[in-house]
């Protein structure tokens, strides 16, 4: 669960599998350059709005930014969508091979 404390690790982690600096990212976002890395080092929280404008730029949800469940949103929805394009059979045969792949606990 992401709470205070792990806003600004969850922020960053999530710019850094997105593969941008928070310098880029700020400037991107219309923000004074070291906006992000404010957010990052719990100097400052987003507002809202721009809360909805950083998931927008990081393409995840709000939910998928509170959901650490899932570590590479971005990656994860770019996945799913990729994987509604398959046929029935294509979803089967990748089903198994992903399953080839699970440890057994």
């Amino acid at each position: 669960m992401i709470n205070y404390e792990n806003f600004a690790l969850r922020l960053s982690k999530l710019r850094e599998e997105k593969e941008v600096s928070a310098r880029d990212m700020s400037i991107k976002l219309g923000q004074n350059p070291a906006y992000i890395n404010n957010i990052e080092t719990n100097k400052a929280l987003p507002s809202m709005s721009m809360f909805f404008s950083i998931c927008n730029y990081l393409e995840i949800t709000p939910a998928d930014f509170f959901n650490d469940d899932i570590e590479n949103p971005y990656a994860f929805n770019k996945l799913l969508k990729q994987l509604s394009s398959l046929s029935s059979n294509q979803l089967n045969l990748l089903t198994s091979f992903i399953g080839s792949f699970q440890i057994n606990s």
